[in-house]
């Protein structure tokens, strides 16, 4: 098993998209060869401040919109595709298409066999 060199290391992928966005953003992510993924349902807001509706009896505001979560952990190598992925299959280019974050990952143990990443890296 090969050491990690200086520098390697991991990143943590978290985005939030439109719901109705999840199959694509999941079909981009498995054409570039990302298979491990994780899925919330969550609600939130954003710049938008929610959505304003016009009902028979009147305006309303939903404040807090659904939206999906996904957690992606991958090499620092891929962090680029993983991004590029994502954007592809989420953007509508109107507002609450969602958002990125990407996070150093300091330590990842696999629980079956015990593996800890920051010191090899399965080949």
């Amino acid at each position: 098993m090969p050491y990690l060199d200086e520098g390697d290391g991991m990143k943590k992928v978290e985005a939030i998209v439109r719901p109705e966005k999840f199959e694509a953003v999941k079909a981009e992510l498995e054409q570039v060869g990302i298979k491990g993924v994780t899925v919330y349902q969550v609600e939130g807001r954003g710049e938008q401040l929610g959505m304003e509706f016009t009902h028979r009896a009147g305006k309303f505001r939903v404040d807090m919109l659904s939206k999906v979560k996904l957690d992606v952990v991958v090499e620092d190598k891929d962090e680029q595709k993983v991004v590029d992925a994502i954007v592809r299959g989420a953007k509508t280019g109107e507002f609450g298409d969602g958002k990125i974050f990407v996070s150093p990952i300091q330590r990842a143990i696999k629980i079956r066999t015990g593996e800890d990443w920051r010191y090899a890296i399965e080949p």
